[in-house]
């Protein structure tokens, strides 16, 4: 590789001892020099040069959790359900869906927003004239229920005498038949019964998911579950130089593991992917599940008309013995907490992991962090990162957020509370849960700082605009903060000499457009190791 200069740049470097710059050398993949007018005459003969005009230059953005792979196979399979409103519109994109794909042994929704669509109206009767004979199923937005259709449920074995695996759900109807639903691990499990993806239609979709997140400027991420599914198939595109960002893997614990055969599969992942380009690092639990299909764990019953709760998927004890043994062997611990009783037992679990190891660089994370107690910020400020997705953090103007009523007025105020962790001194990071919401960040930053959704989507009122993020504090979650959440701060997240040339040049200056706009924002180019992974056809 030549020399590629840089130049005429607004640049944030996020490296204290030089926090902005105008020009960048990149010299092999990686940054030679970063300054001002006498970066060019260190510049080799020959060297490519790029002229940004003033455009703003920041580090490539690392989103610190998603599913990149399903969200990948989903963009490129599935029929995408998002924006469907009314039960019309939903089986028209379902209809259209099956009938474009006439090859596909199984056909996958993604997307139905839980508020219009769920318990109460979604049924594999409701299903079954939009798919035909072929087993489907659609998933909701969080990806924590779903519908099966007729030929699902018999191809999964699922009749009247079924009993749910653990921590999942069957719904049934008043004479004790399945209706379609399924919750939490009653979907996985039920899908190891129907046909799957080939090797090279997952590849296929890892392909179209990292295009998508490039397209965003982003050039890291972390797959918050990874089974032996995703690390087969990573592990293929990193050995075939087919992956044009970094996946770190947080590799996905059971209610049925023990210790044992937690560290033992667990440990032969790590072993077997060492980076640098995929590595796994970490290990995922699920201590709850969502409120829209009231899984969530919290220490109070929902405040809603139905009331109710539901206990955390890992036992006191077992969360303990498992945490504990883990961080020992030195994985890093990330935690999915919607409720507030989730929290507290993932906090258990790190505070005797860290009596019985000490203390460690771990960079422990606790993810979502929907509803935390009050008595639970210093103790995750102490313990852990929050791992947070900012786009939650707002009134829908057109979905109805069931999950407020059900954490009602009283606990409101610790609902996406960031600012209250911030002043704590907690560690965190920004993601996006894609393909739970969208990928871009930019749209992510202007909520964590707005609490409002776009203007174009006439938002409502604020969502407690006290616990508002500021853009360098966003920049900052996506970039250094991201870096070491995925254990790659020594040679990425800022762009200093020595560090890899991951880069983004954007169309507008986040730090001095109106927050309204941000969201707005599109990223003319993205480089990874140097290399263009995606540049704006409007970009000269």
């Amino acid at each position: 590789m030549s020399d590629h200069l840089l130049i005429n740049g607004r640049v944030h470097t996020m490296d204290p001892a030089l926090p902005q710059a105008r020009a960048i050398l990149i010299r092999d993949g990686i940054i030679a020099a970063v300054g001002g007018d006498d970066i060019p005459a260190l510049a080799k003969p020959g060297a490519r040069i790029t002229d940004l005009g003033g455009r703003l230059v920041l580090p490539g953005f690392q989103d610190a959790h998603t599913h990149l792979l399903s969200g990948g196979t989903d963009l490129a399979t599935a029929a995408q359900l998002y924006e469907a409103e009314d039960s019309d519109r939903l089986a028209q994109l379902i209809r259209s869906h099956a009938a474009a794909h006439p090859d596909l042994p199984l056909l996958v929704g993604a997307g139905w927003q839980p508020g219009i669509f769920g318990d109460h109206n979604l049924t594999a009767a409701w299903l079954d004239p939009l798919t035909g004979s072929r087993p489907a199923l659609i998933y909701d937005s969080s990806f924590h229920s779903a519908c099966f259709n007729t030929a699902a449920l018999a191809m999964a074995g699922i009749t009247a005498d079924t009993h749910a695996p653990p921590n999942g759900h069957i719904l049934r109807d008043t004479a004790g038949q399945a209706t379609g639903m399924l919750h939490e691990d009653a979907i996985p499990w039920a899908l190891e019964r129907l046909p799957g993806f080939t090797d090279d239609q997952l590849l296929a979709g890892l392909m179209a998911g990292q295009a998508h997140a490039n397209r965003h400027g982003i050039t890291g991420v972390i797959d918050a579950k990874i089974t032996a599914t995703e690390a087969r198939i990573y592990a293929r595109a990193a050995r075939e130089n087919l992956l044009t960002l970094r996946v770190a893997g947080a590799a996905h614990v059971s209610e049925a593991d023990t210790p044992e055969t937690a560290l033992a599969r667990l440990s032969a992942l790590r072993t077997a992917h060492l980076g640098p380009d995929f590595h796994i690092n970490a290990a995922k639990f699920f201590m709850d599940g969502v409120f829209e299909n009231r899984s969530a764990a919290c220490l109070a019953p929902y405040a809603d008309e139905a009331g109710g709760n539901a206990p955390c998927m890992f036992r006191h004890d077992q969360t303990l013995a498992l945490m504990t043994a883990l961080d020992a062997a030195r994985f890093q611990i990330h935690v999915h907490v919607i409720g507030d009783a989730a929290c507290s037992r993932a906090l258990d679990g790190l505070e005797a992991a860290l009596a019985a190891n000490g203390p460690w660089p771990a960079s422990h994370q606790i993810t979502h962090l929907q509803l935390v107690a009050p008595a639970d910020f210093p103790r995750l400020a102490r313990l852990a990162m929050a791992n947070i997705q900012p786009l939650w953090a707002r009134f829908d103007p057109k979905i109805p957020d069931i999950a407020l009523d059900m954490i009602g007025p009283a606990r409101l105020p610790t609902t996406y509370a960031f600012r209250d962790l911030l002043k704590l001194g907690a560690g965190f990071a920004l993601s996006s849960d894609w393909p739970v919401s969208t990928l871009n960040p930019f749209e992510i930053i202007e909520t964590a700082i707005t609490r409002q959704a776009r203007t174009k989507d006439h938002p409502g009122p604020p969502f407690l605009p006290d616990q508002a993020l500021s853009v360098t504090e966003c920049v900052a979650g996506y970039t250094i903060n991201a870096a070491r959440a995925s254990w790659r701060d020594g040679y990425s997240g800022r762009l200093s000499p020595g560090f890899s040339a991951d880069l983004i040049v954007t169309d507008q200056d986040i730090f001095s457009c109106a927050p309204a706009q941000i969201s707005a924002t599109r990223v003319l180019l993205t480089l990874f190791r140097g290399q263009e992974v995606w540049r704006d056809p409007y970009f000269r």
